[in-house]
């Protein structure tokens, strides 16, 4: 069986940025993030925000290496970085004065990675 690969080009220069500050700044974390995002569309990671609530702290951060979804509730800010947001998320998300950032935007905040949590 032939192997398949993503086509979108977003997903693929994402996934080779965050290869390459991996190396980089010998960050595995955002190795980590890559290999997730690297899987096949069917086993990419939807995470809701009462995962997110539930696994958070106040004034956490975290990256989703797939899509955020709205179902559940957010109760308090975390600033949460992934792939792509629902657009109902995205409104819950500022409801709970929760910052949304794009996983490179998040790479040039924090190029090491500390105190960041991977939710799948």
């Amino acid at each position: 069986m032939r192997k398949t690969k993503s086509t979108n080009p977003e997903l693929l220069q994402l996934i080779s940025f965050l290869k390459k500050q991996a190396r980089e700044t010998q960050a595995n974390i955002w190795l980590d993030v890559a290999e997730h995002l690297a899987k096949p569309s069917r086993q990419r990671t939807a995470v809701n925000l009462s995962r997110i609530n539930r696994h958070t702290e106040k004034r956490e951060v975290i990256v989703v290496p797939g899509k955020v979804l709205g179902a559940g509730s957010l109760n308090h800010p975390v600033t949460v970085a992934a792939f792509g947001a629902s657009e109902k998320a995205k409104q819950k998300l500022a409801s709970a004065k929760a910052n949304f950032l794009s996983i490179p935007e998040l790479v040039k905040e924090n190029p090491k990675g500390s105190n960041v949590k991977i939710i799948r």
